[in-house]
């Protein structure tokens, strides 16, 4: 069974441009929904009903939460669009995304509705864009040893070996 042929560059490149476009987006949805939960609870801790939410509790849980997201729908969106190596995609669109929130969480933290840079978002999308042409090389299948044409064929003298019983 042979392995259909590879994705040329621009069609995958443009592939990953989409699917990284919507993995920043749905990641940054579910960072900054639930980082309005930790403002809701300070909002409510200052007015005197808590909500039961701590603020350090709902930060660690939206971080978490966007940093899952992010491999899961660019592994997902690779896949589904027929990719099939996205693994390089998914580290470099990961750990960029990471960054990007690291460097940009407190002004999301501050106000409702907050956005992350979008120079960030763009290089982040850019970036995990073009780490989808990096590929692994596939390993050459492993060929079969030679069977002779006839099994029940009598050795030829010259080559029988010591070990070898004489026919």
């Amino acid at each position: 069974m042979t392995s259909p042929p590879h994705t040329p560059p621009l069609p995958r490149l443009f592939k990953a441009v989409v699917v990284t476009g919507i993995a920043v987006g749905a990641a940054h949805l579910v960072l900054s929904d639930t980082l309005r939960f930790a403002l809701v609870g300070q909002a409510s801790a200052a007015l005197g009903t808590p909500t039961g939410y701590g603020e350090a509790q709902v930060f660690t849980t939206a971080l978490l939460n966007t940093a899952l997201v992010m491999p899961l729908v660019l592994w997902t969106g690779m896949r589904l669009s027929g990719e099939r190596q996205p693994a390089a995609m998914v580290l470099v669109g990961s750990v960029g995304w990471i960054i990007t929130v690291w460097n940009g969480s407190d002004g999301l933290d501050d106000r409702f509705g907050a956005v992350l840079p979008l120079r960030s978002l763009a290089l982040v999308v850019g970036v995990t864009a073009l780490a989808s042409l990096v590929r692994r090389r596939p390993s050459p299948a492993p060929s079969a040893p030679s069977v002779p044409a006839d099994p029940s064929a009598p050795i030829r003298p010259g080559n029988v070996s010591e070990t070898t019983p004489a026919s």
